[in-house]
């Protein structure tokens, strides 16, 4: 099954076109969207504000692709990042329900033979909206970093979850006793110490604490070690495949995948479902 996957489009309309014209032009049969899709209302990068950014643009653009494609319109998956409010979500909801695409943080879905699972959250971070942040394995909080108890939400969840709740065990939540032989997981955050999560954080120090260049989750690295998906896919750190050399990595069976890329261009992999190793990254 030919697939393709991107993700930090950050809202910019550019990257957004690109990727329309990409799937008309090579009718993948499916598409994965790996979060940080609206523009960054907070911080008033991107092309526009994120305000109804789903309903008057991202929504069009995909009807549009629906249109030209008929039949031949791909099934897309897709999460929210840390930076995409979470009171936008309703919107992508929305959508979800009129089979625009299936909206799927927390949830499984089905691929023909594949288990899609979907994951939006990322480890504390130094920023300060907090709407998609979790403890990681532990309440621990990096050097440098705002505990997810602190910050600013766009919507209420419960004390409980902000105080408690982990990476780890929403993981475990998620994919319970499922076999993950034949399981793709999209998850924002990449994989703690590998070549997907390392930041442009050189020689940086808190209080004469240096700061770990790594900022992956620490949880996926373990779950991925222990049950062995066919395949995950991330985003979140833009500068990774810059600074590394690599968006592409394994561990044990598992290809893991970054599509985030910090240069204007789009980031576009495109893959088989049987044979992930050997995908390719095409910056458009």
């Amino acid at each position: 099954m030919f697939c393709v996957f991107t993700a930090d489009l950050h809202g910019h309309v550019g990257r957004y076109e690109k990727l329309a014209h990409a799937i008309v032009a090579n009718r993948p049969e499916a598409v994965f969207l790996g979060g940080d899709l609206l523009p960054n209302r907070w911080t008033r990068q991107g092309d526009t504000s994120a305000d109804h950014f789903v309903s008057e643009y991202t929504t069009s653009i995909f009807r549009n692709v629906r249109e030209e494609l008929g039949e031949d319109y791909p099934t897309i998956f897709l999460i929210l990042g840390n930076d995409d409010p979470r009171c936008e979500e309703p919107a992508f909801l929305e959508r979800h329900h009129e089979g625009l695409w299936n909206y799927i943080h927390g949830k499984r879905a089905q691929l023909g033979d594949l288990q899609i699972y979907g994951y939006c959250c990322v480890p504390p971070t130094p920023f300060l909206l907090k709407d998609w942040e979790r403890y990681d394995v532990s309440r621990y909080v990096p050097p440098g970093c705002v505990s997810p108890e602190e910050g600013h939400r766009t919507m209420h969840v419960p004390e409980h979850e902000t105080k408690w709740g982990t990476i780890k065990q929403d993981l475990a939540n998620l994919v319970g006793e499922d076999s993950l032989e034949r399981a793709i997981c999209l998850l924002h955050t990449p994989p703690h110490e590998t070549p997907l999560d390392r930041a442009a954080l050189d020689g940086r120090m808190v209080e004469h604490v240096p700061v770990d260049v790594h900022v992956g989750s620490i949880a996926v690295r373990r779950f991925i070690e222990e049950r062995q998906p066919l395949l995950t896919l991330h985003g979140h750190v833009h500068e990774s495949a810059r600074l590394t050399g690599e968006w592409k990595t394994q561990i044990g069976r598992t290809v893991c995948i970054n599509a985030a890329h910090d240069g204007a261009e789009l980031a576009l992999v495109q893959f088989s479902t049987e044979s992930p190793g050997d995908a390719i990254r095409k910056l458009l």
